[in-house]
């Protein structure tokens, strides 16, 4: 993306980057969050192994994107980030408990 706007001046350019990067970090988790689970169970591939590991990978590129505008626009603090990693770790260890 060869572009000659500044991004201080136009806030659009920010968030066009942070998901760019954000979607980068997922896609490339995909994979590896697969293969550890796949490592971690020492069996077959289940079914919704690939799901879960999209899942996982989709929130981790979701805490990179809001990290990168919170950075961006100067609002990003310890507490605040902290509630960034929070809430997703909450939001998997919710959708993973094994019934």
């Amino acid at each position: 993306m060869l572009t000659t706007i500044d991004p201080l001046g136009d806030s659009s350019v920010i968030v066009a980057g942070a998901v760019l990067i954000g979607a980068a970090v997922a896609l490339t988790l995909a994979p590896l969050v697969w293969i550890a689970g796949f490592v971690r169970t020492r069996h077959i591939a289940f079914k919704g192994d690939w799901i879960r590991a999209c899942r996982r990978a989709a929130l981790c590129g979701l805490v990179v994107t809001l990290l990168i505008v919170l950075r961006a626009q100067d609002a990003l603090s310890l507490p605040m980030a902290m509630f960034v990693i929070a809430m997703p770790v909450l939001v998997e260890v919710s959708l993973s408990v094994r019934r």
